[in-house]
C-alpha cells in the first residue's frame, strides 16, 4: 500500500511560510542578529524527493553562493539531528558544486555551511543548546593513539527554542518567525480542551483576527490544515517505534494515526485526507 503517493499537500507549514528568498533573508538576520543586505542573492536548494513530491529537508538555501544554510524546524529534538544533517548537507553540496570541478588540481572553494534548528515543542527545552556530530561517535580509545579531542569531522547544530517568549529579541526581529510562535502556540492552547483539528481551526481564526500571519493564512487557510496533520502524522510514527523500541511497519503505524485521529474528534473523511488511507481501511483498522 502507499500512503505517500495520495497526498495533496507536500510542505510543511513552516517550509511554506519560509519558503521565498525575502522570507529567508529576514529569517535568517533573525536568528544570526544581523542585517542581511536586501540585495543578497539567496537560491534555495532544498532537497525533495522526486517519486513522492516530498521535501526531504525543511529549508536549504545560499547567500551570495558563500554561505549555505539548512534549517530545520522540530517539535521534539533529537539527538541524532547532526547525523541526519550530515546526510542532508553532502546531497545538497552534490547538487550546487560541478562535480568535475573535484578533480582538478585549483582547490574548488564552497559555500561554508551553517546548521540551524528551530524548537517549538511541549517539552521545556532552552533558549538555545549546542548540538555536535562528534557526541554520535562511537569510543575507539583502545584502537587508536592518544589525540588532542580533535575530530577528522565534525558538525555543529544550533538549536533555539521558539517558543512564544522564549528568545524575544530573535522572534521580534522576525515579524514571520514571531507570527508562526504565536499560532502554534494558540494550537497547543486550543488542543488542551479540543480535537487537534478544531484546535488549528480556532488558532488561524485568532491569528486572522489579530492580524498574525494574516496575509500567509488569507493565501493558504485551506491547505495549512493539511500540512500540518502531515507534520504531526510523521512525528507520531517516529514517536510510535521510539516508544515501542522496534521498527513497526507503514500499516501499522499509520492503523494507530488513524485511531488517534478518530478518538480526538477527526471524521474518517479527514483521516483519509490526511494519511491516504482509503475510508474502507480506516474502517478496516478502526472498526469506525
Amino acid at each position: 500500500m502507499d500512503f505517500n503517493v495520495n497526498r495533496k499537500h507536500k510542505d510543511s507549514v513552516f517550509s511554506a511560510l519560509f519558503g521565498t528568498p525575502e522570507n529567508l533573508r529576514d529569517l535568517y538576520s533573525a536568528i544570526e542578529g544581523i542585517d542581511i543586505p536586501s540585495d543578497a542573492i539567496v537560491n534555495i536548494n532544498t532537497l525533495s524527493d522526486a517519486l513522492y513530491m516530498k521535501q526531504i529537508n525543511d529549508l536549504s538555501f545560499t547567500i551570495n553562493d558563500r554561505l549555505i544554510v539548512l534549517v530545520e524546524h522540530q517539535s521534539t529534538v533529537t539527538d541524532n539531528i547532526p547525523v541526519r544533517l550530515l546526510m542532508y548537507i553532502a546531497r545538497v553540496y552534490e547538487k550546487i558544486i560541478e562535480r568535475d570541478k573535484l578533480y582538478q588540481k585549483k582547490l574548488e572553494k564552497i559555500p561554508t555551511p551553517r546548521f540551524i534548528v528551530l524548537y517549538n515543542g511541549k517539552e521545556p527545552y532552552p533558549d538555545h543548546r549546542e548540538l555536535r556530530l562528534s557526541a554520535a561517535f562511537k569510543d575507539i580509545t583502545e584502537l587508536t593513539l592518544p589525540h588532542n579531542d580533535i575530530y577528522p569531522l565534525e558538525l555543529i547544530v544550533q538549536v533555539y527554542n521558539i517558543n512564544h517568549g522564549r528568545n524575544p529579541e530573535m522572534l521580534k526581529r522576525c515579524e514571520n518567525l514571531n507570527g508562526y510562535s504565536i499560532f502554534i502556540e494558540k494550537i497547543m492552547e486550543y488542543n488542551e480542551y479540543l480535537s487537534l483539528e478544531d484546535s488549528v481551526t480556532n488558532a488561524v481564526k485568532y491569528c486572522l483576527e489579530q492580524n498574525v500571519l494574516k496575509k500567509f493564512l488569507e493565501e493558504h487557510g485551506t491547505e495549512v490544515k493539511n500540512m500540518l496533520f502531515d507534520d504531526i502524522s510523521i512525528e507520531e510514527i517516529a514517536a510510535i517505534r521510539y516508544n515501542e523500541g522496534r521498527e513497526q511497519g507503514r500499516e501499522e503505524s499509520y492503523r494507530v494515526i488513524a485511531q488517534n485521529l478518530l478518538s480526538k474528534g477527526s471524521t474518517p473523511g479527514f483521516v483519509q485526507e490526511i494519511t491516504g488511507l482509503s475510508i474502507d481501511e480506516i474502517s478496516a483498522f478502526t472498526g469506525k
